[in-house]
């Protein structure tokens, strides 16, 4: 397993525009409709064993959160046709197995994944109320391979910053996971 780590944009960096379907309502779901409220993005898919690692957290951590007033979106962007266990049914398998209360969104021209400057499953990405970048980093400090239980200390405490107006968190860790699964780029000849 080669591990990749996150880009770690700059912070206040504005939240790009995204819209795409949501697996898990159906639909929609356009970034534009959620107005002054706080945002958690992350990149997930299927089958990545760091993702798998720490799904069950996430899910009760991400619908935790929602219903603290984040709006909180997971995308996935990889290649489906190299990789069709992260395509939109198993995507939708997947949410319903793990509880998702939250949007499960496909990212089909992976466009959206690259204006974000995400690189990995996971990446985790949190905006305050402006929509500026107060938080990329890793959930916590545990993997699939050194036995440290997964808390999901460091995102809480970017999203219980962001939720009290607070100055973003000083120390960041790059996230770490696989890396996202591009579409091969074809050359002309």
């Amino acid at each position: 397993m080669v591990a990749t780590i996150s880009n770690m944009q700059e912070l206040g960096t504005k939240r790009p525009e995204f819209a795409l379907p949501d697996m898990v309502g159906g639909g929609k779901i356009n970034s534009n409709d959620f107005a002054a409220k706080p945002m958690l993005v992350m990149f997930i898919c299927n089958h990545c064993p760091y993702v798998v690692h720490l799904i069950q957290e996430l899910s009760v951590l991400a619908n935790e959160y929602q219903k603290k007033g984040v709006s909180v979106f997971a995308i996935s962007s990889n290649d489906v046709q190299n990789y069709p266990q992260d395509g939109p049914t198993q995507m939708a398998l997947f949410a319903q197995q793990h509880g998702f209360e939250f949007a499960y969104c496909y990212d089909q021209s992976q466009q959206v994944a690259k204006d974000f400057g995400a690189a990995c499953t996971p990446d985790f990405f949190v905006y305050d109320a402006a929509h500026r970048l107060a938080y990329r980093g890793q959930m916590d400090d545990s993997r699939p391979s050194n036995n440290l239980p997964v808390s999901g200390s460091d995102l809480k405490a970017a999203l219980d910053a962001v939720l009290s107006e607070e100055k973003p968190l000083d120390k960041q860790v790059a996230s770490v996971g696989c890396n996202i699964k591009w579409k091969p780029v074809l050359s002309e000849v």
